[in-house]
């Protein structure tokens, strides 16, 4: 096949000549939505959904869209935005996955990778519980609260039957800021030490407690807040 300048409007062609890593975002987002509206070809509508997003331009704004902004593009039905919508899930299980083969639950780092990209373009606080058995070994995981922008409530007593039922002796919290900024605040200290108190009275060890930020993470074990056993 003969050297061309690719037509932007034509990423199946340009995809099957120079494979898929020669394609820009919106070519690529083009091929998911499949054909644009009257007037406006695939690669123009999809340019228009990467716009969409006032917090973030580009791919990772599709996070952040609902159904609701997504339908309303002229071009964008409940298919098109279900299909958008999806996508973002994917890339963000694709991503857990990668980081699952690294996983180890005595390394924070390799906790914040395996949730980075779930928790990190969450818009409220959610607070997820990790439990282990004598091994270290993942029992369970069960998400605790979904808070508002501000704030996560967590009740320990919810907290510890899950962990009696799931026979646990090891947890490991981890929550998000939605802002972005992963310095633990003042509940969030206080909140880890009440946890470990109570746990210690079940023979029940809170191993760390993991804050999420935008590429960004804070282990309050690293950080000194929680007593070594």
């Amino acid at each position: 096949m003969k050297n061309q300048d690719w037509n932007t409007d034509r990423p199946y062609e340009k995809c099957l000549a120079k494979g898929p890593a020669a394609l820009t975002d919106a070519e690529l987002l083009a091929v998911i939505i499949r054909t644009g509206a009257q007037g406006i070809s695939s690669v123009k509508l999809a340019e228009q959904i990467l716009q969409l997003s006032k917090d973030e331009s580009g791919l990772l704004g599709l996070h952040h869209l609902s159904l609701q902004e997504l339908t309303q593009l002229k071009g964008v039905g409940k298919v098109k935005a279900i299909q958008l919508k999806c996508l973002g899930e994917l890339s963000i299980r694709i991503a857990q996955t990668s980081a699952r083969k690294k996983l180890a639950f005595t390394e924070p780092q390799s906790i914040a990778e395996y949730y980075m990209e779930k928790l990190r373009h969450e818009e409220q606080e959610q607070m997820v519980c990790m439990f282990l058995n004598t091994r270290n070994q993942l029992l369970g995981e069960k998400i605790l609260s979904k808070g508002t922008v501000n704030s996560s409530v967590v009740s320990p007593r919810e907290l510890f039957l899950a962990a009696l039922q799931f026979h646990a002796v090891c947890l490991i919290l981890v929550h998000n800021h939605p802002s972005g900024d992963a310095t633990p605040s003042r509940e969030d200290v206080l909140l880890t030490k009440r946890i470990q108190a109570a746990g210690e009275l079940l023979g029940i060890t809170l191993l760390d407690h993991i804050v999420i930020g935008d590429h960004q993470y804070v282990s309050l074990r690293q950080q000194g807040v929680l007593a070594e056993r």
